[in-house]
């Protein structure tokens, strides 16, 4: 399994991407136009829920939490969706696209290590 993150405003910059680009957030990133950033999926449906989104806050002291919260979500999810991803990931490389602020600590992270698992 071959998976890539990158942040939508780093691959705005040139950032490389590997293989199929699939958008990961719920939300469409904040100040980006859908004319500037094409993927090659959207896939809202593998985003954390609204409501785990607006616990965590990005607070990097809720990071471990979030992530066990939203691992729980992924297992429990049939959302066609995490279906799709779980299929492009095993099929070929992939770019997980992701708008949040913090690098390190984001819903991409643990999704990669999820769909590595």
């Amino acid at each position: 399994m071959n998976i890539h993150i990158a942040k939508v405003h780093d691959v705005l910059k040139g950032e490389k991407t590997y293989g199929t680009t699939i958008l990961v957030d719920r939300l469409w990133p904040r100040g980006v136009k859908k004319d500037d950033l094409e993927p090659d999926l959207w896939l809202k449906g593998v985003a954390p829920t609204p409501d785990l989104r607006t616990w965590f806050g990005h607070d990097p002291a809720k990071f471990s939490e979030f992530s066990k919260r939203y691992i729980d979500e992924l297992n429990a999810s049939n959302d066609k969706d995490l279906e799709t991803l779980v299929d492009a990931t095993s099929r070929h490389p992939v770019t997980l696209l992701y708008g949040a602020a913090g690098r390190d600590h984001n819903h991409a992270m643990v999704l990669a290590t999820w769909l590595q698992k």
